[in-house]
């Protein structure tokens, strides 16, 4: 099947379609990310209970050194596809994917070549570099998924595209949580990751067909490599700002040091990935579509960060609030105890990036590429100064406080975007901050009362947070709460 000819002659969808489609598209994948991050979730908590912190820091390290380089295999060409304003062609498809595998084997090579320079450094144990060549592996399957998954998203056909993404994961996430309770250690992510590879590109072939072809058009390179190339740059110092950081900060803190911060960060990421990823997946093309219509895109930018923020504020208040709660039911977590400050400080970093990662997608979807790149320029000089040298000086307590500095600083992306789009912060942020903060201090004085906390307790705070949080954010809404989410039924529903 060739993506043309999926397509109308002149457009690929109206504005109508793209709104209902992006509307669908965001219940889609939020359901799939409900499965998806409950499943992971799980996975994650026993995973917690049955590996060491060394065990995770081993994992971040390798995975941030693969992370690293692998942002030099697409050089911004899959985003360009589906920015693009016209619909791409089998040449423009080809002349990606060829130069995207030229690539990704180049880099599968340097990758190889560096892991003794890891082994001499991290002091990584022979387990570690299996899961390195492991991940290696992983990397050149997952580059084979492009072109059939931007198909998908440029059709915003999201109902197909969460498809192997679940099977990806439960995959991984059952054989990991297995072989992690039969001793494997961190020989557990080796092998997970190379079924999840598998897995993923057969799934997306049987949903996608797409017959790769080798071709190499100049002037469709040089079109997409306009777009391309500053999206790329900002996904790199993004890179160099969080992977880059990883693997200095693994020297700096040690494997254990490594995992108990990487622990609280990705803890605290829950919320982030599970809400702002599916909207920001979905937006990306559905607001490059909104280009030419500012007052829409106002609108549809004031909702989609409404939605984020109503969901990652009250999951991120509630965990950092119930985190010793947590500890006490399940002894086996005593050995995260060190981790409650960073997740503090990582909290107060997902909760601003819940709305001003939103802000540089619309900068990214109207095309001022150029203007998010000097703001990542900005981000990533700040991430080296402070988070190192804190570090250094205080533990992985003081680096998560370095992230907090720099995170503090993204919200200069809100002065840039109203030069372009002006959207209701009051509702769309202050709403829901309100809401949570007033449920958070019902949780405090609620976990105050329980002298000794069990399962069943705990699980009574976490049900009567929900109901205090949605009361809160009932009356400071209104009915539009009420239709919102009647709107999403129906979605689901369809």
């Amino acid at each position: 099947m060739s993506f043309s000819s999926d397509i109308g002659p002149n457009i690929e969808v109206s504005l109508e379609t793209v709104k209902s489609k992006a509307i669908k598209g965001v219940v889609a994948l939020t359901g799939r990310a409900l499965v998806l991050r409950v499943i992971s979730f799980i996975a994650q908590g026993l995973l917690w209970a049955f590996l060491e912190p060394e065990h995770f820091g081993a994992f971040l390290l390798v995975s941030a050194t693969v992370n690293f380089l692998s942002y030099f295999a697409d050089i911004g060409l899959g985003a360009a596809l589906i920015q693009k304003k016209e619909r791409p062609n089998e040449i423009d498809l080809r002349t990606v994917f060829t130069v995207q595998e030229v690539l990704v084997i180049l880099i599968s090579i340097i990758l190889l070549l560096f892991s003794p320079v890891l082994v001499k450094t991290h002091s990584l144990s022979k387990e570690g570099v299996y899961l390195l060549y492991a991940l290696v592996g992983a990397f050149f399957l997952a580059s084979l998924k492009n072109i059939p998954s931007i198909i998908l998203e440029r059709k915003l056909e999201f109902g197909k595209f969460i498809i192997p993404q679940i099977v990806e994961d439960l995959v991984y996430n059952v054989l990991v949580v297995y072989l992690a309770w039969r001793g494997y250690g961190l020989s557990s992510f080796t092998w997970s990751v190379l079924a999840r590879g598998v897995v993923g590109v057969v799934a997306i072939y049987i949903l996608q067909p797409w017959k790769p072809g080798v071709a190499l058009s100049i002037k469709s390179l040089k079109s997409l490599l306009g777009f391309g190339i500053p999206y790329q740059l900002n996904n790199f110092l993004a890179t160099v700002k969080d992977d880059g950081l990883t693997i200095v900060m693994g020297g700096i803190l040690g494997q254990a040091g490594l995992g108990i911060l990487g622990v609280a960060q990705r803890a605290s990421q829950y919320p982030l990935r599970f809400f702002m990823d599916t909207v920001t997946k979905v937006t990306f093309p559905a607001f490059s579509r909104m280009q030419d219509d500012q007052n829409q895109l106002a609108q549809s930018l004031s909702r989609s960060v409404f939605f984020i923020c109503s969901l990652v504020f009250p999951s991120l208040v509630g965990l950092f609030v119930l985190f010793p709660s947590i500890i006490k039911v399940i002894p086996k977590y005593q050995k995260w105890e060190p981790a409650y400050l960073p997740l503090l400080f990582f909290s107060a970093n997902a909760a601003i990036a819940s709305f001003t990662t939103q802000f540089t997608n619309t900068l990214n979807a109207i095309g001022k590429i150029k203007l998010t790149f000097k703001l990542m320029v900005m981000w990533t000089l700040l991430s080296w100064l402070f988070i190192p040298s804190m570090g250094i000086r205080f533990g992985f307590v003081g680096a998560s406080f370095g992230h907090f500095l720099v995170s503090s600083s993204s919200i200069v992306a809100y002065f840039y975007l109203i030069k372009f789009v002006k959207p209701d912060i009051l509702y769309s942020l202050g709403k829901p901050f309100l809401a949570s903060l007033f449920m958070g201090l019902f949780l405090y004085l609620m976990q105050s009362f329980f002298e000794n906390m069990n399962l069943f307790r705990l699980f009574l705070m976490v049900f009567s947070g929900i109901i205090v949080y949605g009361i809160g954010l009932y009356l400071l809404t209104g009915k539009v709460l009420i239709e919102d989410v009647k709107k999403t039924f129906q979605n689901v529903f369809k």
